[in-house]
This record gives structure tokens, C-alpha cells and sequence, in this order.
């Protein structure tokens, strides 16, 4: 497992792949992984896992303040709001990836997620239904079992529903990346110190339920 977690200079044990930029090492260790229900933050990563498609997530990361500044920093009211004009200003601006289809995707998506948010409550209570059970799980999660994990049935059932309601830019290897980054699966990889604080703060982790169901 040398390989898989390295110890930066600050002495903290990190994934191999934290270790590549500054960005990297905050997003590993401050965000990727933790639990959530807020659904701007869901929102604004099932958007930005779409724009990386065919490219790397620290090119994202490293735009995701001028996405933020583009897309109305992802209130899915204000997206759902966009129209025809909104989709020529941002093939204009240089600070995002100007992509035709994932623009308008992601406009698409913010209407698609208002009718989740009246229909279950909240966009959380939505992508949560497809936490995987604890037994599917790696018993050791290492870096060759990381890699087979591009997708998985939960993922790929996520992706064929969010499909089923009209989305775009949402195939199951883009909702795998979601899933992690959302917390709904640690893949932290063992020995890595945010693995036990993201863990931590999932058994603290009111999972959000649909309304529907209450």
C-alpha cells in the first residue's frame, strides 16, 4: 500500500492523487469525500463532473470559481432561469469550458432538478436513495481496487434515473465520480488520513429521506 498513500510535506498521509497540485491537496482533504445534503453543492458537482467528461478534473478545479461566477453559483432557480441569450454570453466566456452541449446541459439539469426538488423533497433525498450497502464494499480499499470502481450498479442505476427524468451529461462513470465526491461511498483509500474523518462524519450523517416517504 506504500504506493497508494503519501505523505505530503506537512506530514499528513494522503491518496497518491491528492499529492499532484496544492488544489489537489485541499479538495482531498477539505471537501472529496464528506458527506452532504445541500443541494446547491449537489447541484454545482453533477454539473461540473459533466463539464470534465474527456478532460481532467484539475482543469475543473482550477475554473471552478469562474463556473461558480458563470452559472449564478449553481442556484438551481437562478440556472433554470437561462435562456438562449444566457447560452451565447457563456460560449463567449473564456474562463469556463465553452461547450455548447454541456452548457445547455446544465441549464436543462437546473429545471430537471427543480422537478426532483418538488418531487422528493430536496435534490439530497434524491441522489441518496442509491447509497450502496456496506457489505458491497471494498474490505480494503487500495488503489487497484479503486481503479476497478470507475462505475458500479449504484451508479449506473442513478445515471438511468436521473436520464429517465430528462437529464444530460450523467452517465454512470460521471455519477461514480458524484458519488465520491458527495460522500454516498468513501473512497478514501485505507491508511489515508481524510478516509477516517470523512467515515466519522458519515456515522453523524442524517441521510435525507423523501418527503414522499415521510
Amino acid at each position: 500500500m506504500a504506493h497508494d498513500i503519501v505523505r505530503g510535506a506537512d506530514g499528513v498521509a494522503r491518496c497518491w492523487w491528492a499529492m499532484g497540485s496544492e488544489s489537489y491537496a485541499v479538495y482531498h482533504d477539505e471537501e472529496w469525500g464528506r458527506p452532504t445534503r445541500d443541494d446547491r453543492w449537489i447541484f454545482e458537482k453533477l454539473c461540473l463532473e459533466g463539464f470534465q467528461a474527456g478532460l481532467s478534473w484539475l482543469t475543473i478545479l482550477n475554473k471552478r470559481e469562474n463556473f461558480r461566477a458563470a452559472f449564478a453559483n449553481f442556484e438551481v432557480d437562478k440556472v433554470a432561469r437561462f435562456n438562449s441569450r444566457s447560452v451565447d454570453r457563456l460560449l463567449q466566456d473564456a474562463g469556463i469550458v465553452r461547450h455548447r452541449g454541456k452548457i445547455e446541459s446544465t441549464i436543462n439539469n437546473a429545471k430537471q432538478a427543480r422537478e426532483l426538488q418538488t418531487e422528493f423533497g430536496s435534490l439530497a433525498a434524491f441522489v441518496w436513495q442509491f447509497e450502496p450497502p456496506e457489505k458491497s464494499r471494498p474490505k480494503t480499499l487500495t488503489r487497484a481496487a479503486l481503479m476497478k470502481l470507475v462505475k458500479t450498479p449504484e451508479s449506473a442505476a442513478l445515471s438511468k434515473a436521473l436520464k429517465a427524468r430528462k437529464w444530460r451529461f450523467v452517465g454512470p462513470t460521471t455519477v461514480y465520480a458524484f458519488m465520491q465526491a458527495a460522500g454516498i461511498v468513501n473512497d478514501h483509500m485505507h491508511g489515508c488520513a481524510a478516509r477516517e474523518h470523512c467515515a466519522s462524519a458519515r456515522g453523524t450523517f442524517k441521510v435525507p429521506r423523501p418527503d414522499r416517504l415521510a
